[in-house]
């Protein structure tokens, strides 16, 4: 009787084991295409993504280079202050976008170009997403508003 309910018990444990690590592997794969990583304009120029690797690149949108085509694809470049991409855009910016100002996009590279699928800028006059202000501090180009 003893080592049935024993034999049991590590049936149990086996099959709940094996429960757990199907769902922790079905969950990682479910999410493999859902993490995009940042950059800045200096970590793609030194180490270039993949062709089809999809990440979010951030930084300060240069002055002169925001152009308006005549259908909805806008370009402009992004820059940390060590290294410049040109970005390429087909919607609808935010409001708040304009030139010296911090964006965040997510895309992917074609060529030496980025193709964005999604903008987002900042939301007030003093906000600036943490990972740009990271990257901009790194090439010694942030200037704090608040001070």
């Amino acid at each position: 009787m003893r080592s049935l309910k024993k034999k049991r018990r590590i049936q149990i444990l086996l099959v709940t084991a094996l429960a757990l690590v199907v769902s922790t592997a079905l969950i990682g794969y479910a999410l493999r295409d859902g993490i995009n990583f940042f950059r800045s304009p200096t970590q793609v120029v030194q180490d270039p993504p993949k062709a089809d690797e999809t990440f979010r690149i951030g930084g300060l949108v240069e002055i002169g280079t925001l152009k308006r085509g005549e259908s909805e694809v806008i370009t402009f470049n992004v820059t940390d202050g060590g290294a410049t991409i040109p970005v390429r855009f087909a919607g609808v910016l935010p409001d708040l976008f304009a030139e010296n100002q911090g964006m965040i996009g997510t895309g992917k590279m074609e060529g030496d170009v980025f193709v964005a699928q999604e903008i987002l800028a900042k939301h007030d006059e003093s906000y600036m997403p943490a990972e740009v202000i990271d990257a901009l501090k790194e090439q010694g180009v942030y200037q704090d508003p608040n001070s």
